[in-house]
């Protein structure tokens, strides 16, 4: 895949690579999808959360239920990828 940008974006892209925290351009695009991802997935399940806030039907959620959530959703994760 190539991806072309403006000189602009192109230099920041650079000074990223520059600074040590990426060895690669490539490395850089890739945690910026990677980041995209899981703001993509959290935004499904605020989606959901607010569909079952707006249901009508009362759930207590402990802090059981939330790690088995978090479970569940980072299995999830890992497959998707």
């Amino acid at each position: 895949m190539n991806i072309s940008l403006p000189d602009v974006l192109k230099n920041f892209v650079e000074e990223q690579v520059s600074s040590g925290k990426y060895s690669s351009a490539s490395e850089y695009v890739r945690e910026l999808v990677r980041a995209e991802q899981k703001n993509h997935e959290r935004e499904k399940i605020e989606l959901k959360l607010l569909e079952g806030l707006h249901s009508g039907e009362p759930v207590e959620l402990n802090p059981d239920m939330w790690d088995g959530l978090r479970r569940r959703l980072r299995t999830r994760a890992k497959k998707a990828v």
